[in-house]
């Protein structure tokens, strides 16, 4: 008999169902338009993988922290939230360049902003004394 509760105990199913999600969301606005545009749609894929894994490992420590209920495993639930933010971040800018600038600030050092600011929790939880 199938219990919903068996795709989150079996990680293998979890990745499967994410990586299909992610590029089927991403598959029309983003994608099939860069499709023949060579080592760019690599540059995308990049991206989009690293959506992928980031929503993943998301979901993977938002279970253990319901199991568990530490602070470290909180900050690296948003940890990792915050990358997925960082990621798509960086997809837009790969896929629309210049477009979307904030002001003065390139979309890509909000980025990089992003990302550094992912770096800084996930120090944050592994220093943490619980």
């Amino acid at each position: 008999m199938f219990r919903p509760e068996s795709l989150i105990e079996r990680k293998s199913a979890l990745f499967s169902i994410v990586v299909t999600g992610i590029v089927a969301i991403l598959a029309i606005p983003i994608i099939i338009p860069h499709l023949l545009h060579g080592f760019h749609l690599v540059h995308i894929f990049l991206h989009i993988g690293g959506i992928t894994l980031a929503v993943f490992i998301t979901i993977l420590v938002t279970i253990a922290y319901y199991r568990l209920r530490t602070k470290r495993l909180l900050l690296g639930a948003v940890a990792f939230a915050n990358f997925i933010a960082a990621e798509s971040v960086l997809l837009v800018d790969a896929t629309w360049p210049n477009v979307y600038d904030l002001g003065n600030v390139p979309l890509l050092e909000v980025g990089h902003l992003l990302t550094f600011c992912t770096l800084g929790l996930l120090a944050l939880g592994v220093f943490r004394n619980d």
